[in-house]
């Protein structure tokens, strides 16, 4: 293949899994280096594809309920034989089938068990938290943690404009400390159509809310709170003139939309006032 032509995506998901080698991996990489909005792509997809193995890991190592296995021999006659398949694949069918059960159930569940049903954007905004959260060497791709006072503002100050550029939209650093939660710093995430951000805050004892931000696709839609569950992790998610946030954590309900509520206000006052 010629080296300017673009690799499709079904090239590039390969790529992603692995599945490509020698040349052909070394031409990929080399466009995705020259090429950063297919490199953005590239990362969202990982980040999806890593959030899906967390969420659905543990359903792989479950014992496959019996009724399931013999469900699956006995609509399957003669195709699905030991000796046609062999045990190996056979087995892997039964835990194909039970997956695909456990996705069907969660998709049906009640909406305060699920998350971010809403928007794409709002979806991607929990996928980040789930992918960098956890992190404990590298959390943010910009910190505001590391010197002393004054290197810190200074660190802040390049954050904020940073992303303000980037996004083309302002992008505050709020101020959390009130409700408890410090900034750890922030990164450049890719969105559907361009870039978008994301601030971390973290309190005393760890736990950390991260808030996603990106330019809105409609500056004049309502700046309405809604809210997606699922399990431990809450999401609040609205659009404030021209831009969208996402607040995500591990909290209960109430304590999450204090935190929401304080950004909501700090982004309508003038930056001077907004800070410390």
């Amino acid at each position: 293949m010629n080296v300017d032509q673009r690799p499709d995506d079904t090239l590039l998901s390969a790529w992603l899994d692995g599945e490509v080698e020698g040349s052909e991996c070394a031409r990929i990489q080399t466009w995705l280096q020259a090429h950063p909005e297919d490199a953005a792509r590239v990362r969202l997809w990982a980040a999806d594809r890593d959030a899906l193995r967390a969420r659905f890991a543990a359903t792989l190592d479950e014992p496959v309920p019996e009724r399931l296995t013999q469900a699956v021999w006995r609509r399957g006659g003669p195709r699905w034989s030991l000796a046609r398949f062999g045990w190996g694949q056979a087995a892997a069918a039964v835990v194909l089938l039970a997956l695909g059960v456990t996705i069907g159930a969660w998709w049906r569940a009640p909406a305060a068990e699920r998350v971010a049903i809403g928007p794409r954007w709002a979806q991607r905004a929990a996928v980040a938290h789930a992918v960098y959260a956890p992190e404990v060497r590298h959390p943010v791709e910009v910190s505001v943690r590391e010197g002393d006072a004054a290197q810190q503002r200074e660190q802040e100050t390049h954050l904020s404009r940073w992303l303000t550029r980037r996004l083309s939209v302002p992008v505050k650093l709020f101020d959390l400390r009130d409700q408890g939660f410090e900034l750890v710093g922030g990164r450049l995430l890719p969105d559907a159509n361009g870039p978008s951000a994301q601030l971390m805050y973290q309190d005393a004892m760890g736990m950390r809310v991260t808030v996603y931000l990106r330019r809105a696709a409609e500056p004049d839609a309502p700046a309405a709170f809604r809210f997606e569950r699922q399990g431990d992790l809450s999401l609040f998610y609205w659009v404030e003139g021209r831009c969208g946030y996402a607040l995500v954590g591990a909290l209960p309900r109430e304590r999450l939309l204090a935190l929401a509520q304080a950004i909501a206000r700090q982004d309508q006052t003038p930056p001077s006032a907004a800070s410390r």
